[in-house]
C-alpha cells in the first residue's frame, strides 16, 4: 500500500521583529489550510522574528517555551502535524536558529538547530551552530529538516538520507538575486538523494532585502510537483512514498556508493 502525506506549504511574509503578530498569522494560515485536510503544515525560517538580528537577545524565545506551548495546542486542536519552520531559540549557551516538529497530538517529536550559519548575513555573530541531524516520523513516514543555507551542503543532506529520511523539509528565508540557486539546489538534493524535497520560503522585504518565494515540492526524480510564485500563498501537495522506493530501485545510488574513496 502506498504511504502518502498531504503537505501544506505556507509561503508568507513575516513581520520584522514582531513575534506576537507572526504567531497570530501562523494560526490564521493553519486555519486556512485545514479545509484541504493536510497531514502536515510547514512554515518558513525565522517566522517569529525575521532577521531582526540586532534585537535577538530581547526577542528570542527562551528554550522555545512560548512557541512550543502555542504550536502544541494548535497542532492538537487542528489534528495536524507542524514542521514549524524555525524560530530564534535562546538557551543558556546562546541563541539558535531552531526548528521544532509537532505531531498531530501536539507532542514535540523533533528539534533541529541550523548547522551551517550564513556568514554573508552575519548569522555566525548572532547564532550558535547546531551539531546534530534530526530524522523523525510523521504518520510513520521518515522525514528530516534542514534550514536554508544547510541545503548548499550536499554531504549534510546525504547524512539525513542515509539515516532514513524520505521527505526533506527546507524552511528558508532565501533572497533575490539567488532565486536560481534556490530552485536548482532543491532539485539537485532531491535527485541525488532520491527523496522528496519540500522547500518553504518566505516572501516580502526586510531592511532592503527582497525574498524570492517560489516554495516548491520536488519528487525523487527531480520533477517539480508544485511551485509558488512570489506572493503569499499555500501550496497543497500529495507526497507518494512509493516513488521514493521506485527511484531507489531503478538507480541504486545508495548501494553503489564508495565511501572509502570520498575525501572528507
Amino acid at each position: 500500500m502506498d504511504a502518502k502525506l498531504r503537505i501544506a506549504v505556507v509561503q508568507m511574509d513575516i513581520a520584522f521583529g514582531a513575534p506576537r503578530t507572526n504567531r497570530d498569522k501562523v494560526a490564521q494560515r493553519i486555519e486556512q489550510a485545514m479545509p484541504h485536510h493536510p497531514d502536515v503544515v510547514v512554515f518558513p525560517e525565522l517566522w517569529d522574528t525575521a532577521y531582526d538580528l540586532d534585537r535577538l537577545e530581547q526577542l528570542a524565545d527562551w528554550e522555545g517555551e512560548e512557541t512550543k506551548a502555542f504550536l502544541s495546542a494548535v497542532a492538537r486542536d487542528a489534528g495536524v502535524a507542524i514542521v514549524a519552520g524555525s524560530i530564534a531559540e535562546k538557551r543558556s549557551d546562546g541563541i539558535y536558529n531552531t526548528s521544532f516538529v509537532f505531531s498531530k497530538k501536539g507532542d514535540v517529536i523533533a528539534t533541529y538547530r541550523k548547522a551551517h550559519l550564513f556568514r554573508p548575513m552575519e548569522e555566525h555573530r548572532h547564532f550558535q551552530a547546531g551539531d546534530a541531524c534530526a530524522v523523525y516520523r510523521i504518520d510513520d513516514v521518515p522525514c528530516a529538516t534542514v534550514i536554508c543555507y544547510d541545503v548548499r551542503f550536499p554531504e549534510w543532506v546525504r547524512t539525513a538520507a542515509l539515516a532514513g529520511a524520505q521527505v526533506l523539509f527546507v524552511p528558508a528565508q532565501w533572497p533575490h538575486p539567488r532565486l536560481n540557486h534556490w530552485r536548482q539546489l532543491l532539485i539537485a538534493r532531491a535527485i541525488e538523494n532520491q527523496l522528496y524535497v519540500v522547500g518553504c520560503n518566505r516572501v516580502g522585504t526586510a531592511k532592503g532585502t527582497s525574498f524570492c518565494g517560489h516554495s516548491m515540492v520536488v519528487d525523487p526524480w527531480g520533477e517539480i510537483v508544485c511551485e509558488a510564485l512570489q506572493r503569499e500563498e499555500i501550496l497543497i501537495a500529495d507526497v507518494h512514498l512509493d516513488r521514493v522506493a521506485k527511484a531507489r530501485h531503478a538507480i541504486p545510488v545508495f548501494s553503489d556508493r564508495r565511501p572509502d574513496l570520498y575525501a572528507r
